[in-house]
């Protein structure tokens, strides 16, 4: 076991390392030999961590270690002997971590400090908001090296850039930079690499004000776009608008604005 700085005792991970400060958690992939490419063992890792996330924990950033690199993409020394069953296995490992990272209760904000290629690619986009340093890097190159985006990214790449954009990046494998990410949608903002931690960190801290079950409701609504049509998703987010009302966050929240104050939520 570890114990990071807010006293609360997390796993003790060889690939991760764990900051909690006032409610919001900075989860650093460190595989820094390897440019955190992704094994099996930093996504168990990882799939471990969210299991477990502290229920304190109201944001969540995900970062890499080092300089150079968010993500380097998967580890191809894992992947290049596997035949096709071992293959799907291992596919089905990053598409099932990266699901769960989606679909938690809370924001996830992906800092993306470098290269975020296949796999990096993938990780981010599972986040749900990706701000980038001026040397990012973001691809799938996977059809050069004889597979296909593996963890989700033919499916959500599709969804955040466009059709056309999507095949494009992914039929020719190329790499686009951080202004180029940002002018199709796929990252919200990009700042020098010096002041990225302190931009998620600032953005982080925006949340945490915010009533956290009135988050989590409208993470839930935007996320079922995904899978419902436009009747069962507005139907769905009409349900959880009602749900809201039985909150005590919901009765502070506007107690607090009709008696101009600052709200004070407590998450029930």
């Amino acid at each position: 076991m570890q114990i990071d700085n807010s006293n609360c005792i997390v796993m003790d991970y060889n690939f991760l390392k764990i900051n909690t400060e006032g409610g919001i958690c900075t989860l650093t992939i460190s595989a820094p030999k390897s440019l955190n490419a992704l094994n099996s063992a930093i996504l168990k890792e990882l799939g471990d961590f969210v299991d477990h996330i502290n229920k304190d924990i109201r944001v969540l950033i995900i970062t890499g270690d080092g300089e150079k690199s968010f993500v380097a993409g998967a580890d191809i020394s894992e992947m290049a002997n596997l035949n096709a069953a071992e293959g799907e296995t291992f596919g089905r490992l990053g598409a099932q971590v990266f699901r769960k990272i989606e679909t938690l209760d809370i924001p996830v904000i992906a800092a993306v400090n470098g290269f975020a290629l296949g796999g990096g690619c993938e990780l981010a986009m599972a986040c749900d908001i990706r701000i980038c340093s001026d040397n990012a890097k973001f691809g799938q190159p996977e059809v050069g090296l004889g597979i296909i985006p593996g963890f989700s990214g033919t499916y959500r790449l599709a969804k955040l850039v466009g059709m056309g954009y999507a095949k494009e990046m992914i039929y020719t494998g190329k790499a686009i930079r951080a202004d180029e990410a940002l002018r199709i949608g796929l990252v919200n903002a990009v700042y020098p690499k010096e002041e990225l931690m302190t931009a998620a960190m600032t953005m982080a801290q925006k949340m945490c004000a915010m009533a956290p079950i009135a988050v989590k409701y409208a993470k839930q609504c935007i996320n079922a776009e995904y899978d419902l049509d436009a009747d069962a998703a507005i139907a769905f987010e009409n349900k959880m608008f009602g749900q809201c009302f039985a909150t005590k966050d919901q009765k502070e929240g506007m107690n607090a604005f009709l008696n101009k104050r600052q709200a004070e939520f407590r998450n029930e």
